[in-house]
């Protein structure tokens, strides 16, 4: 008799929020995901470009996330999501002030000689931002390993069922067309087209509508 092949339904993947012994983790996840990409090139100085995407994972996502209870993991952490969230937004809380003063202090170092560039896109990206409450989606990535198992889509679901609770927007920019393809199939839209400050780097506004 041939073997037979059984097929099991394992459902989504597991998700929960992301804690403090996270951080290294989230950092190391989401260097090895960004390392290459168009958006670190652009971003960060050849020289040290590894240590600075890991530090800036560290600050930006790591500890902005976590002491905001805006960040979700998978729970190997081989995923993960970060996001800024709308002031009072249930189960959240304010970003403390020395995270607030280490990412201030420390972002320019870490951006080197590409600051001036970064800051007046995000400069940019403020200003086309959707001027009400939003969610805000700051990281999101999962390691080569584990795609093509539904973590992006379950990592950004509990902050979208904030949005759909409290009917709120949520936004985000991206600079690859994979990345709208994939927000689009999550109910965001193109709002505009955009390019860094230097005009160097294509980046593309995505809005999901609130829920009516």
């Amino acid at each position: 008799m041939a073997d037979r092949v059984i097929s099991v339904h394992l459902g989504a993947p597991s998700v929960r929020l992301a804690e403090q012994r996270d951080v290294p983790r989230i950092a190391a996840t989401l260097t090895l995901v960004q390392a290459t990409s168009r958006w670190a090139r652009w971003a960060l100085p050849d020289d040290g470009r590894i240590q600075r995407l890991t530090r800036l994972a560290e600050l930006d996502a790591g500890h902005r996330a976590v002491s905001a209870g805006t960040g979700w993991v998978t729970e190997d952490v081989t995923g993960v999501a970060t996001w800024e969230a709308p002031e009072g937004a249930p189960g959240t809380q304010p970003v403390p002030d020395d995270v607030r003063a280490a990412l201030a202090t420390e972002l320019p170092h870490v951006h080197g000689s590409r600051w001036d560039a970064v800051r007046r896109t995000r400069e940019l990206v403020d200003a086309a931002r959707p001027t009400g409450p939003h969610w805000w989606l700051s990281h999101l990535g999962t390691r080569p390993s584990s795609r093509r198992r539904g973590y992006g889509t379950a990592l950004v679901q509990p902050a979208l069922t904030h949005c759909d609770t409290t009917g709120v927007p949520a936004a985000a920019v991206v600079s690859t067309w994979a990345a709208v393809r994939f927000l689009r199939r999550l109910g965001f839209d193109i709002d505009r087209a955009m390019e860094s400050s230097d005009g160097t780097l294509p980046m593309w506004l995505l809005v999901r509508p609130q829920s009516s």
